[in-house]
């Protein structure tokens, strides 16, 4: 196991190259320089630990309805007030917001696998009991 600043840095990394990405991708998004993006990160991280549980909360019908796509309206939101707040950062609209929300979230799923499959070790198997039985089976 990493340490957990490690890991915190880790995951910046991987939300600035998501926010790279949509400001190269995306039409409406545009960043200045590297300081405004180290502030993007730092507000969007911030508001995924502390705004998005609370909205999320809130919304929780809307996003059963909607089968998950609420939540992506939620990180617009959040990608969208960002843009706003942050000096150098720009978010045209809600719609240049959906599709930064959705870059930054597959860039996150996609590197995380990639850092999770390329950190996992093969878990050694237990030698099988006489009878080919494995104990996680109760037979009555």
């Amino acid at each position: 196991m990493t340490h957990p600043l490690m890991q915190m840095l880790m995951r910046w990394g991987v939300l600035a190259l998501g926010v790279a990405i949509a400001t190269r991708i995306i039409p409406g998004i545009h960043c200045d320089d590297m300081a405004a993006l180290i502030v993007v990160v730092l507000l969007l991280s911030f508001f995924n630990a502390i705004l998005k549980p609370i909205l999320v909360l809130f919304t929780l019908p809307f996003i059963l309805v909607t089968m998950g796509l609420g939540v992506v309206v939620i990180n617009a939101l959040l990608f969208l007030f960002v843009g706003k707040l942050v000096q150098g950062f720009q978010v045209d609209g809600f719609w240049s917001a959906v599709g930064g929300a959705v870059v930054v979230s597959v860039t996150t799923f996609i590197v995380s696998r990639l850092i999770g499959s390329a950190r996992r070790a093969p878990t050694p198997q237990p030698p099988a009991r006489r009878g080919g039985k494995s104990d996680d089976v109760i037979d009555i």
